[in-house]
């Protein structure tokens, strides 16, 4: 059940973070209570994914998530995970929650909730021992293998097409169609959107130029690694009026990989790029602009460099998120926007 859509402007004017005006109280993550607001009406549902269809036949009440951000949906929709994925990146106090996920579980009544530590990958026992009805992954990397394995335990949401590809409308939609909350994620597709085009609005530099994020290693500047425009990050600046460089675009019709590297030799790929996105720290530049090829790229040249740093709030959120996008979104196209004008 899986629906292109094109959001319109004229979305809900009010941002929701939590639709709690639309679902009853969540109760605790390890409750065995049900913690769905969602009526049985709307089921059985079944869901088209990379690895074929899930079919869910009743209201999931215990929900179960794996891989970065899924938890974030059913978290959105007033849903609290009978388990999800501990964070280990940009976790800045430790916690093993994300600032904007720890303030929806506050909203929510939660102080404890039942994480598992992805640093093996996924904890399937502790998964098991949620007892879920649902596990919803639809961004991910699950392997053939994962899928089959946490197929044993529940139904299965995974990604539309391609590893680490799912947008945030992918997210909300598959998820919310998971849990016979359909409508409600409708609302917060729009108003999240909403949002988005408010913060681009706010920065018409950004509007037209093209964004590249990509990856350097200082110890190696002989390749240069980018997201292609099949993954989420240059996807969301695309989204919202930032086109694809020629490499991007031609890396993302080549293949399905999220991924891709280019040699540094190759600097003629680089000459439509306006801004270049990376995680690298800001004290790199003059590395980058000291390097003999690396120098010849024009937005490198003349600073024309978005630097959000390794770990931290702004770095974690260029991945958009359910949750994250309405206290980022604006900090974010910000940068952007700074960074083309101090090149100016």
């Amino acid at each position: 059940m899986r629906i292109s859509r094109i959001l319109g402007l004229g979305a809900a004017a009010v941002l929701a973070v939590s639709l709690a005006a639309c679902a009853a109280p969540a109760n605790s993550a390890d409750s065995g209570d049900d913690t769905n607001p969602a009526s049985d009406a709307g089921f059985p549902v079944t869901i088209e994914h990379a690895f074929g269809e899930t079919t869910i036949d009743d209201k999931p009440e215990r929900v179960a998530s794996v891989a970065w951000a899924n938890h974030e949906v059913p978290l959105a929709l007033g849903i609290v995970p009978v388990i999800f994925e501990k964070a280990t990146w940009g976790d800045d106090d430790g916690d093993g929650l994300l600032p904007w996920v720890a303030d929806e579980l506050d909203e929510l009544g939660v102080s404890d909730p039942n994480l598992y530590d992805p640093t093996d990958g996924i904890d399937f026992e502790a998964v098991s021992d949620s007892q879920p009805d649902v596990i919803l992954a639809p961004y991910s990397g699950l392997t053939q293998e994962d899928y089959d394995t946490l197929s044993k335990i529940a139904p299965v949401v995974a990604y539309p097409e391609v590893a680490w590809g799912a947008s945030y409308e992918d997210m909300i939609e598959l998820s919310s169609t998971a849990l016979g909350l359909e409508s409600e994620g409708d609302e917060l597709i729009a108003s999240l959107d909403d949002a988005a085009i408010a913060a681009a609005e706010a920065h018409p530099a950004i509007e037209g130029k093209t964004a590249m994020f990509a990856s350097f290693d200082p110890s190696d500047l002989s390749s240069i690694g980018f997201y292609t425009s099949d993954d989420t990050r240059p996807a969301f600046l695309e989204r919202y009026g930032m086109p694809y460089p020629e490499l991007v675009s031609d890396a993302g019709d080549e293949g399905d990989e999220f991924y891709s590297t280019v040699s540094a030799e190759q600097v003629e790929s680089f000459q439509d790029v306006d801004v270049i996105v990376t995680y690298a720290e800001e004290s790199l530049l003059p590395t980058l602009q000291a390097d003999a090829l690396l120098s010849k790229i024009p937005a490198i040249a003349e600073g024309r460099v978005v630097f959000l740093g390794a770990t931290g709030v702004l770095a974690t959120a260029s991945n958009p998120s359910p949750l994250s996008i309405p206290g980022t979104v604006e900090q974010y196209f910000a940068a952007i926007d700074e960074a083309l004008a101090d090149a100016e």
